[in-house]
C-alpha cells in the first residue's frame, strides 16, 4: 500500500524530490530532471530533511531521479555564484559541509539504501550512488568524475575515500586523475555496482533486492549495517574526508582569484 511518508505528513515541503512510502519502502527521487537532477543547496537541505527523519518503520529506502539521468552532478551555475557572492569560499564550503552530512545520512541510515541508476550518474550524483549500501544500474547508464577537469579536487561528500575503499586505489586514481566516462558494465567490473540489468527490467530487480531484506528482523539488519560501516571505515586509516569542505572552498577560491577577468 502507497502511503503519504511520515516526515511529510509533519509538513515538510520538499522543492526537489518526491518521495512515497509503499509499505515499508521509502523512495526518493530526485525530481528536477529540466536541469537533469543537478545538486544543488535546495537538493540537499531536501535530502537531509528527508534521511535524517528516521522513521523505524522504513526498511529500504531507494533512490532515483525522474527524467532522462539519474544526476548531471553539482550545479555548476549555482557554484559560480557561491564565488561571486564570497570570493574567500564561504558559500562553498557552507554547502560542502551539508553535502557531507547528506551522505553521512545514507551511510548511517539503519535502512538499507538502494541506489537506482540510469542515464548520466556525474560527480555529486556519483558521490551521492556510492554513499548508498547497493547499486544497480540500467544497461545504458554511463558514470564520470569531472572535478579534475572543472578544477576541483575529489573532494564532495567523502567520495574518495569511499571509491578507494570500494574499487581500490590504482583504478580509483585512474578514473579520477583522467575524469572519463565509463559504462555499467566496467563499473560493474569496478563494484562500483552491484548488477545491471536492462532498463525495462531495473524495478523489478530493486523489489527483488528489496523482498528479502523486509522479511529480515529489524535489529538484525540495523546491527549488521552498523557492522558493515564499522569495519569498511576500520580499513580507512587515514580518512581526511572531514576536510571536504575546507579543501574544496580553498581550491575553488583559489582558482576563482586566479581566473581571468
Amino acid at each position: 500500500m502507497t502511503t503519504l511518508p511520515p516526515v511529510l505528513r509533519h509538513g515538510l515541503q520538499l522543492k526537489t524530490l518526491r518521495v512515497h512510502q509503499r509499505d515499508a519502502v521509502l523512495s526518493i527521487e530526485l525530481n528536477t530532471p529540466e536541469q537533469g537532477n543537478v545538486v544543488t543547496d535546495a537538493a540537499l537541505d531536501d535530502l537531509r530533511a528527508v534521511l535524517e527523519h528516521q522513521d523505524p518503520d522504513i526498511r529500504v529506502i531507494v533512490l532515483s531521479g525522474a527524467g532522462d539521468d539519474f544526476c548531471l552532478g553539482g550545479d555548476r551555475t549555482e557554484f559560480a555564484e557561491h564565488l561571486l557572492e564570497d570570493p574567500a569560499g564561504g558559500g562553498i564550503r557552507a554547502s560542502g559541509i551539508q553535502a557531507r552530512r547528506v551522505c553521512d545520512a545514507l551511510i548511517s541510515h539503519p535502512a538499507v539504501t538502494i541506489a537506482r541508476l540510469h542515464g548520466k550518474v556525474i560527480g555529486a550524483g556519483f558521490a551521492l550512488a556510492l554513499a548508498c549500501d547497493l547499486r544497480i544500474a540500467a544497461e545504458g547508464a554511463s558514470f564520470r568524475l569531472p572535478e579534475l577537469a572543472l578544477g576541483l579536487p575529489m573532494a564532495w561528500g567523502g567520495i574518495l575515500p569511499r571509491l578507494l575503499n570500494e574499487v581500490g586505489a590504482a583504478r580509483a586514481r585512474e578514473l579520477v586523475l583522467t575524469g572519463r566516462s565509463f559504462d555499467a558494465p566496467e563499473a560493474l567490473s569496478l563494484s562500483i555496482l552491484h548488477k545491471v540489468v536492462p532498463a525495462e527490467d531495473i524495478d523489478a530487480a530493486v523489489t527483488a533486492w528489496a523482498r528479502p531484506i523486509l522479511r529480515r528482523p529489524p535489529t538484525a539488519l540495523r546491527v549488521t549495517k552498523t557492522l558493515l560501516n564499522s569495519y569498511t571505515a576500520a580499513t580507512r586509516l587515514a580518512d581526511t574526508s572531514a576536510l571536504d569542505a575546507e579543501l574544496m572552498a580553498a581550491v575553488a577560491a583559489e582558482t576563482h582569484r586566479a581566473r581571468p577577468v
